[in-house]
């Protein structure tokens, strides 16, 4: 952030905004003095032993929260939750955002998505940050690298939807907004750089009267299934030639793709 705080502050006071969350921030002990923010409570996340990245999250004053400290004794994360009081007849909704760099080893990533799996067990979540993913194509729900794909098991197995519409930088989309509830993210906006960098700005709004998003997984009435010909559209498949020269994890995901089509 550095010299973009006074443009960050004058950019919040002008819109107002509730919740605002920041990555590749490049803190330390140097900024303590100069960081907050009036109205504002402040959660931060410092890179530990290295230069740069490093998370934090601006929440108005006005909302009751408190940090969750998710994955206390795994791998560290650059991650942060913080839990939001909903208001009367509102649920609480768990904000968090992510910084994940393009070199992190897959036992990071595992804790960070065993972090995503807790936080999206919570009636409402929105989570928000770079996860460095630009092979991901997210109209085919596709990647290309094996990092990539497993963070699109992640988002599917945790029922996670991404709202953030169209690519933010350079035409690949890094930047994301993930959340459990269809329709509690809308009016997506991309508001372009702060300042002389290639930080970009998303802004969105999180809409209270949202219901639960539902996987078609978890209405399906197993009691009237007809599994004899469940069992006879997996026997057609020549599976020997579809998976011949595949890998363990491409194979596993060619199966399970073959797996849901025929339980459809």
């Amino acid at each position: 952030m550095g010299n973009k705080q006074e443009e960050l502050e004058m950019c919040t006071h002008l819109q107002g905004y509730d919740l605002i969350g920041i990555t590749e921030m490049w803190w330390d002990g140097s900024y303590d003095w100069s960081i907050g923010m009036e109205g504002y409570r402040l959660f931060r996340k410092d890179r530990q032993g290295r230069q740069g990245g490093g998370v934090a999250l601006y929440v108005n004053e006005q909302l009751e929260c408190m940090e969750l400290h998710l994955g206390m004794d795994e791998e560290p994360t650059e991650s942060l939750w913080v839990r939001i009081k909903g208001s009367a007849g509102t649920g609480d909704i768990i904000a968090g955002v992510c910084y994940r760099p393009p070199d992190q080893e897959d036992r990071v990533d595992e804790a960070l998505y065993r972090q995503i799996g807790a936080a999206s067990r919570s009636q409402a979540l929105v989570l928000m940050g770079d996860f460095n993913h630009p092979d991901i194509c997210w109209r085919g729900n596709t990647a290309g690298h094996k990092q990539s794909r497993r963070f699109l098991e992640c988002v599917d197995d945790n029922f996670l939807l991404q709202v953030t519409g169209e690519p933010v930088r350079r035409g690949v989309m890094l930047d994301l907004v993930l959340t459990n509830k269809e329709g509690l993210v809308g009016d997506i906006k991309l508001k372009g750089s702060l300042g002389c960098s290639d930080l970009e700005m998303v802004e969105f709004k999180i809409l209270r009267a949202a219901r639960r998003a539902h996987s078609k997984l978890t209405t399906l009435d197993f009691r009237r299934a007809d599994f004899g010909l469940f069992r006879d559209l997996l026997g057609r498949i020549p599976w020997d030639k579809v998976l011949e020269g595949r890998g363990a994890q491409d194979s596993w995901l060619i199966f399970k793709d073959h797996l849901l089509q025929a339980q459809e």
